[in-house]
C-alpha cells in the first residue's frame, strides 16, 4: 500500500504538490475512519427497498406499493441471481482488473496521472471497490465540482480496507444493488424492472451493455449510451458479426436504446389491493418496513376482485363501471376484504370507492325501526299505515313514495322494513325526529356531515352521505347485538412491531350503541325472506341458504346501488354506480350490489356455518293476529310468531277505523243498491281524492319499473275522505306538455316546441298509473269526455326528459 500511495503522489501536478503534505497528515486519520467500514452483512441488512410488499393474513404477497418517493430502489439481489452477461459487461467496462488488484488499480491510477499531465485523454482510475466505497460512505461521494484530493485519499484507503475484508463476489454484489444508473433508477433490481420490465438474472448480452454503459454516465444522451453499449458489446463478445459491426450499424442499437431509456414498465402499485395498501402502509406502525402483513385475507380478497368485476361487466351496457367491496370480521373489526374500485375497467382507477362519501338511500331503515323499537314507539307487529302521505316542513310539503309506487295501506313494521317502503319509514322518522335519529347515526360511527335538521325526513330514505366502509361496521354493530367498535387497523399479532397500536386501545373500546333487544328484533326482520317478498318476491338473490341479514338501497337518481349485510361472523358491503356520479340505468337493489353480495357472502360460507343469533334477554316471542284490512275480505298480515321487547308485546294488531269503515261501505253498498235506478248525476258527486293537486312524486330507483305504480282514486259526494266506489263511467286522462327543438335552419331566438300530448289512463273509480318524469295534469272526465276534476302533479327520478322548461300552472 505504502509503495503504491507513493508512486500516486509522485504523479501529482506541479500546483498540487504543496497539498501532499496535508494528505499525509490526514492519513493517520483516514486510517483510523477505515475501522469503521461496514461489513457486507451489515449493508445488505441496512438496505432499504422503495417498495413495501403488502403481504395477506396467510402471508401471500397480495400488493407491491411504492412508499418512498425520493428513489427507486428493489429488493436486494444475490450475486447469483445476477445475469452473468451483466456481471461480465459490468466488470470489463468499468474495472479490467477487477478480480487481480487489491481495491485500487495503481497501474490506471499512475495512466490516468500521466493522462492528466501530457493533457490526454484516459480511462478513469476508478475501480469498482473505489466506487463501492463512495457509494457507502459520503465522504468520499464525488461532488458537483469533483472529488478533492483528501477524498481520493480516502477513498482509496477506504477501498483497500474493502478489498481486505470483503470478498470479490460480496463487493460486486453490493456494487450491483447501490449503484445509481439512471434519473431516479438505483440498483439493479430497479433498472430489470423499470427499463426491460423483467428480472436481473434474465437480461441478455445487448441489455447488459446498456446497463454497463449507463453506470459509467446515467444522464448521457442516447446517442452517448448506445455508442459505449457498442463498445462494452465489442469487448464482450468479439466474434460475434453484429457485435463487431454495431458501431457501423449503430442506427439500430440507437433506436432500441432510445425505446429503452423511454420505458418505465415498473409500476408504482401493483396487486389486488391497491386502495387497502395505501391506506394500511400509511399507518404508523406499518412504516418504513419492506414488508407488512396485514388483516385481508388472500383467497378472499381475489375472489371479491374477481367476483366484483364479473358483475359490473354483465352491467356494462346500464352505465355502471365502478364498484366497491369490504368484508369485515364482526368480532374483531378486522378488514378481511378492500375492494376500492373495478380497476382497469374503470375511468377513475385511484377513486377509492370504499372510503368516498356517498348516499347510502335505503340502508339507514335498519337503524331507524331499531331505535323506534329500543324507545318503544313500535314494535316490529305493530301496524304503520302506508298511504299518501304529505308532511309539513320549513321548505312545504315533504311526500314520499314507496319502493314500488304502489301503496299497502296498513302494513306490519316488519313487512315495511323488509320490503324497503318509503312511507312507513317516514312515518316512523316523525315519531322519532329526525335530530334524534341523526345522533343515532352518529353514534354508529357514521361521518354526517349536515345535522338532523339538515337532512329533516328525507334522512329516513338515505339523503346524507356515508362511506361504505362506516356503513358496513354500522352493520356489523347490528350483527353484534348493537356494541359499536371502530374497525380494527392494528397490525395482526405476531407480526407487530414493538410500539405498534393494539387492537384494544382505549380509544377503540365497544360501546353499547343500539339497544340489544331492538338490534336482534331488525336482524331478524332482515333475515325474514317472506317479510321482503311483497317488494322482491320469493325467488330473491338475498335470500341466502344459511343465515344472513341484508338489506339493498339505492340513492336519489339511481347513481349509487347497495347492498349490505351480515351473517354470524362475516359483515359484507357492496356499492356498484359511477365515481364521477353519472346516473346508472335500469339498476335495481336486487340486481346491481346484491348478486355481488350474495356470491362473496356464499364464499365465505362454502365450508362455514352461519346460525341465526340467539334472543337477547329482554325479548320474548308469541303468537300474533291481525285484523281486517280495508276492503274486510282477509286480514291485514297472516298470523305469525312475532318477536317483541318485553312489555311490549300483544295478541292483537288491528285498526279500530278500518273495521268501522268496512261496516259503513257494506252499509252503503245495500243502499247505493236500492237507488241505482236513480242515481246522483256524476257530475255533482265526483271528484279527484288522490293524489292531491301539487303532489310531487319521487321516484326510487330501488323499485323496478314494472312494479311502479301510483293509485288514482275518485270519491263521490257525501262519502268519507278516504272512500271509494266503483263506477266504469268515468276516465283518467294524463295531459303532458312536451318541448322539442325548433326545426333546423331556425334562428337562434326560436323558441321549441311545445305540444300538449294526451294519454288515456284507464277508467273507474280507482285505476293503477305507471307514472313517468315530468309535469303533468291529471283529469277525471265523465264517460260524455266532459271535465269533472284535475289536479297537477310532478313526477321526478331517473327517466325520459318529458317536460319543458315552463311549469304547468298549478290552477286555471
Amino acid at each position: 500500500m505504502e509503495q503504491g500511495m507513493w508512486r500516486y503522489f509522485k504523479t501529482l501536478k506541479p500546483g498540487e504538490t504543496w497539498r501532499s503534505l496535508a494528505v499525509m497528515a490526514g492519513l493517520l486519520g483516514l486510517a483510523a475512519a477505515s475501522h469503521a467500514v461496514l461489513s457486507f452483512e451489515e449493508v445488505r441488512r441496512e438496505h432499504r427497498s422503495s417498495e413495501t410488499l403488502l403481504l395477506s393474513r396467510e402471508g401471500e404477497v397480495l400488493q407491491r406499493q411504492r412508499t418512498d418517493s425520493t428513489v427507486r430502489r428493489g429488493p436486494w439481489v444475490p450475486l447469483a441471481d445476477v445475469s452473468p452477461a451483466l456481471r461480465t459487461a459490468l466488470v470489463l467496462s468499468e474495472d479490467k482488473r477487477f478480480y487481480e488488484h487489491s481495491g485500487v488499480d495503481w497501474a490506471a491510477v499512475t495512466s490516468a496521472a500521466w493522462g492528466n499531465l501530457w493533457n490526454t485523454r484516459t480511462r478513469g482510475a476508478s475501480t469498482i471497490t473505489m466506487q463501492l466505497a463512495g457509494l457507502l460512505d459520503g465522504d468520499w461521494r464525488q461532488g458537483p465540482g469533483g472529488r478533492s484530493v483528501v477524498q481520493k485519499v480516502g477513498q482509496a484507503v477506504a477501498a483497500q480496507v474493502l478489498d481486505r475484508r470483503w470478498r470479490k463476489d460480496q463487493i460486486l454484489e453490493a456494487y450491483l444493488n447501490t449503484v445509481p444508473f439512471r434519473g431516479e433508477i438505483v440498483g439493479i433490481d430497479a433498472l430489470s424492472q423499470s427499463l426491460y420490465g423483467k428480472a436481473a438474472h434474465g437480461l441478455d448480452a445487448r441489455e447488459s451493455a446498456i446497463a454497463a454503459a449507463l453506470v459509467r454516465a446515467p444522464n448521457a444522451s442516447v446517442e452517448r449510451v448506445a455508442q459505449r453499449a457498442c463498445g462494452v458489446l465489442q469487448i464482450m463478445i468479439p466474434d460475434d458479426v453484429a457485435a463487431r459491426n454495431c458501431a457501423e450499424t449503430g442506427s439500430a442499437l440507437q433506436l432500441y436504446t432510445a425505446s429503452v431509456l423511454q420505458r418505465r414498465q415498473w409500476l408504482a402499485s401493483e396487486g389486488v389491493a391497491p386502495h387497502f395498501a395505501r391506506r394500511w402502509l400509511a399507518q404508523p406502525q406499518n412504516k418504513g418496513q419492506a414488508q407488512v402483513r396485514s388483516t385481508l385475507s388472500a383467497p378472499l380478497q381475489r375472489f371479491a376482485v374477481g367476483s366484483l368485476q364479473q358483475h359490473l361487466r354483465e352491467l356494462q351496457g346500464r352505465n355502471v363501471e365502478d364498484g366497491a367491496l369490504v368484508v369485515l370480521d364482526n368480532r374483531t373489526g378486522e378488514i378481511l376484504a378492500w375492494v376500492g374500485s373495478s380497476g382497469a375497467m374503470s375511468q377513475a382507477a385511484e377513486v377509492d370507492g370504499v372510503t368516498a362519501m356517498r348516499q347510502p338511500g335505503s340502508t339507514l331503515k335498519p337503524f331507524l325501526y331499531a331505535q323506534a323499537i329500543a324507545e318503544k314507539r313500535i314494535t316490529a307487529a305493530s301496524l304503520i299505515e302506508d298511504s299518501s302521505a304529505q308532511i309539513n316542513t320549513q321548505n312545504g310539503l315533504y311526500i314520499p313514495q314507496n319502493y314500488d309506487r304502489r301503496f299497502k295501506g296498513w302494513v306490519s313494521a316488519r313487512t315495511a322494513l323488509a320490503s324497503s317502503l318509503n312511507v312507513p319509514a317516514v312515518r316512523t322518522l316523525v315519531m322519532v325526529t329526525p335530530d334524534a335519529f341523526f345522533t343515532q347515526l352518529k353514534n354508529l360511527g357514521l361521518p354526517l356531515r349536515e345535522s338532523g335538521g339538515y337532512y329533516g325526513f328525507s334522512l329516513a330514505l338515505g339523503s346524507s352521505e356515508v362511506p361504505l366502509l362506516q356503513l358496513t361496521n354500522a352493520y356489523r354493530a347490528l350483527g353484534n347485538g348493537g356494541v359499536y367498535q371502530p374497525v380494527n387497523w392494528a397490525v395482526p399479532a405476531g407480526s407487530r412491531k414493538a410500539g405498534g397500536k393494539p387492537s384494544d386501545s382505549s380509544e377503540d373500546k365497544p360501546v353499547q350503541a343500539l339497544d340489544a333487544q331492538a338490534a336482534f328484533i331488525v336482524g331478524d326482520i332482515l333475515s325474514d325472506n317472506m317479510a321482503r317478498a311483497p317488494t322482491f318476491g320469493t325467488d330473491s338473490v338475498l335470500a341466502t341458504r344459511f343465515w344472513s341479514a341484508v338489506k339493498t338501497g339505492t340513492s336519489k337518481d339511481m347513481r349509487d346501488n347497495w347492498a349490505v349485510g351480515w351473517s354470524e361472523r362475516y359483515t359484507v358491503g357492496v356499492w356498484v354506480g359511477n365515481a364521477g356520479g353519472e346516473a346508472m340505468h335500469s339498476v335495481s337493489g336486487t340486481s346491481g350490489a346484491a348478486p355481488i353480495w350474495a356470491e362473496v357472502m356464499g364464499f365465505l360460507h362454502r365450508n362455514t356455518p352461519s346460525r341465526p343469533p340467539k334472543a337477547p334477554a329482554g325479548v320474548l316471542n308469541q303468537q300474533v293476529t291481525f285484523g281486517l284490512a280495508s276492503n274486510g275480505n282477509m286480514p291485514i298480515e297472516s298470523t305469525r310468531s312475532e318477536w317483541f321487547v318485553t312489555g311490549t308485546q300483544q295478541s292483537l294488531f288491528a285498526m279500530d277505523s278500518i273495521a268501522a269503515s268496512a261496516d259503513h261501505s257494506k252499509a252503503r253498498g245495500r243502499k247505493d243498491s236500492k237507488s241505482a235506478t236513480n242515481p246522483v248525476p256524476i257530475k255533482e258527486a265526483a271528484s279527484i281524492l288522490r293524489p292531491a293537486s301539487g303532489t310531487i312524486l319521487a321516484l326510487d330507483p330501488d323499485i323496478p319499473p314494472d312494479s311502479q305504480r301510483v293509485q288514482l282514486v275518485a270519491r263521490q259526494a257525501g262519502m268519507a275522505s278516504e272512500q271509494a266506489w266503483h263506477d266504469n263511467s268515468l276516465r283518467w286522462q294524463l295531459v303532458t306538455r312536451q318541448y322539442s327543438a325548433p326545426p333546423a335552419g331556425s334562428p337562434s331566438n326560436t323558441k321549441p316546441v311545445m305540444r300538449e300530448v294526451r294519454r288515456e289512463l284507464g277508467r273507474g273509480s280507482q285505476v293503477g298509473w305507471l307514472p313517468w318524469p315530468g309535469r303533468h295534469q291529471l283529469e277525471l272526465l265523465d264517460a260524455s269526455g266532459k271535465l269533472l276534476d284535475s289536479v297537477y302533479i310532478e313526477v321526478r327520478g331517473a327517466g325520459a326528459l318529458v317536460a319543458g322548461p315552463e311549469d304547468i300552472k298549478k290552477k286555471r
